[in-house]
């Protein structure tokens, strides 16, 4: 087995679940951001607690010789002769979601008490349905990201190899290229970019088409194409069919919105929710919707120029998100703050996102939110420039590369 780049952010979340015999690790994330090699750092880290191979049992669906196993009878046959003995056994199924009715065979093993069960999927279908009915308060659910920029970073370390000497132009490398974890190893960003577009045919191909009725291909791609295109910014199923009629393309609401539902499934797109200040209600209407990688935006443009904005947002939410920070977009009003993050039951934060306050009148629109809330929570203004003045009447500002370098968390 190669080197592999461990990623201590989500091992940490799993080394107290490794000999859990009740709680079923439930592993999720778009293709290729990283599950498998996540599996593959488990068991070196068993093997190396003196675990022996014949306790390890590792079985990986969308390879062969496995790929076209489909039937729980095919899966629970395979599991039983790989046991050899009484001895605890850990079982690591890579994709499971490929078999169907695979959650009567996981919860049949997890029955059994003599086994330690992880299990990896790339949609959202691996926590529907039976599996949530029959592991209620019995699985632990870890959401694994593409790197963020830390992790960039030093992955890239890890390998040897090239990084820019200022890490401001290396994040703007990170942007365009994003962070799947493969893409380091393509010398240019056109083969970078190539290989995103194939992780996105890989998802429509294979699972997508085969799990979904896509009537119309074209009319999902468009949505997929406005969603990816639009990110960062409100939308609403309404909005969407508007834009399509105004280009005489008539789409029913419904089909939007399964067709939205698709592509969150498929951990594409990750929506944001709005919640409202002053009523404490998430509201409806609309919500943001955030790319899996920033690198999907560029693999669908051939503009290869940077809108900060929404990218900027993009990335921080991300960051985030794969530290366990629930966040929702905050209304107050006619005025909008990027994020609410809460951590826990006490932590709650407010957080703006600029690429500069270089002119008074950015300043003003950034902080203004800040200055309409009335608790007294922490609130951060990210910032793509050097900060001068770290603290303004109590709000922290931050430079974002800096923070996301330095692996910091909000405090």
């Amino acid at each position: 087995m190669g080197q592999i780049y461990e990623r201590e952010l989500y091992l940490k979340k799993l080394r107290g679940f490794y000999k859990d015999n009740e709680m079923i690790k439930v592993i999720t994330g778009i293709k290729r951001c990283g599950k498998t090699f996540l599996l593959r750092t488990i068991i070196e880290e068993l093997k190396e607690k003196g675990v022996s191979d014949k306790d390890i049992i590792y079985i990986r669906l969308d390879v062969p010789p496995y790929n076209n196993l489909t039937l729980s009878e095919q899966l629970d046959n395979l599991i039983k002769e790989s046991i050899t003995d009484h001895d605890f056994k850990y079982l690591f199924i890579d994709e499971v979601q490929n078999v169907k009715d695979f959650e009567k065979v996981i919860d049949g093993y997890r029955a059994l008490g003599n086994m330690s069960i992880f299990i990896t999927g790339s949609n959202s279908y691996l926590l529907s349905g039976e599996l949530v009915t029959k592991l209620t308060g019995r699985k632990i659910e870890i959401e694994v990201f593409p790197l963020n920029f830390y992790e960039y970073i030093e992955m890239k370390k890890f390998f040897g190899r090239d990084i820019n000497n200022n890490i401001y132009l290396e994040f703007e490398n990170y942007v365009r290229n994003g962070g799947f974890p493969g893409s380091i190893n393509y010398e240019n960003d056109e083969d970078r970019r190539r290989y995103t577009e194939n992780i996105l045919d890989d998802i429509f191909n294979k699972d997508i088409k085969v799990n979904e009725k896509i009537k119309s291909t074209e009319t999902f791609r468009n949505i997929e194409t406005f969603i990816i295109n639009n990110f960062g910014t409100m939308i609403s199923a309404s909005s969407i069919k508007k834009y399509y009629k105004s280009k005489n393309i008539n789409i029913d609401i419904r089909t939007i919105n399964r067709y939205i539902n698709i592509l969150e499934n498929a951990k594409i797109i990750y929506p944001c929710d709005t919640f409202d200040i002053k009523s404490k209600m998430v509201l409806n209407r609309e919500r943001k919707y955030y790319l899996a990688d920033t690198s999907i935006y560029f693999a669908f443009n051939t503009d290869n120029r940077i809108n900060y904005g929404s990218v900027l947002e993009n990335i921080l939410h991300n960051y985030l998100l794969s530290k366990d920070y629930h966040l929702s977009v905050g209304k107050i009003g006619k005025l909008e703050c990027d994020f609410i993050a809460r951590k826990g039951i006490d932590n709650y934060y407010y957080i703006q996102v600029s690429k500069n306050i270089e002119d008074y009148k950015t300043s003003a629109r950034e902080y203004r939110p800040f200055y309409e809330i009335k608790d007294m929570y922490p609130r951060y203004l990210f910032l793509l420039d050097f900060i001068f003045k770290k603290n303004v009447d109590g709000i922290n500002n931050a430079n974002i590369v800096d923070f996301m370098y330095n692996n910091e968390e909000l405090k």
